[in-house]
């Protein structure tokens, strides 16, 4: 009788630490719903980028992404934004997909212009910058440099 009790304890501890994790966890973590303005941007490539992405204005987080679908016309990605109403986006903003660090989570990062019109609830932002692709590049690097190392093999009469 006196194990299972001990057992018991034991296991009433563990939940209670896997609790106390669990809501460190979510209060550290930034993790609220963002009500305000939604804007939109398209883009060639949002690789990383999901539905409740941070929307980040000098790494400050201001809003998130909401919705994401393909533009069948265009073969572009069109990515929906929630914006908090006490930030006001100039015109000429420009929105890029980035990453926290070489091997950190992308983000959407919006740089304002400074235009004195804002873009109004419901609006586009006009300027994007697309992901990178690390694998692009480096293809694009080894191609490259062996590209050069032929043209160097050759000898000229």
């Amino acid at each position: 009788m006196r194990r299972n009790v001990i057992e018991t304890v034991i296991g009433a501890l563990v939940l209670a630490i896997a609790v106390l994790f669990g809501v460190f966890a979510y209060t550290s973590a930034d993790v609220r719903d963002i009500d305000g303005y939604r804007v939109t941007a398209r883009f060639d490539r949002v690789d990383g980028i999901q539905v409740g992405s941070d929307v980040r204005i000098g790494g400050i987080k201001i809003g998130t992404v909401s919705n994401m679908a393909l533009d069948p016309e265009f073969y572009q990605a069109v990515t929906e934004l929630i914006i908090d109403p006490s930030v006001r986006l100039p015109s000429d903003t420009v929105a890029k997909v980035t990453s926290d660090g070489l091997l950190g989570s992308k983000y959407m990062a919006l740089d304002p212009g400074g235009a004195e019109d804002m873009i109004q609830p419901g609006g586009e932002i006009r300027f994007t910058q697309s992901s990178l692709s690390l694998e692009d590049l480096v293809g694009q690097f080894i191609f490259s440099n062996s590209a050069d190392d032929k043209e160097g093999d050759s000898v000229p009469e």
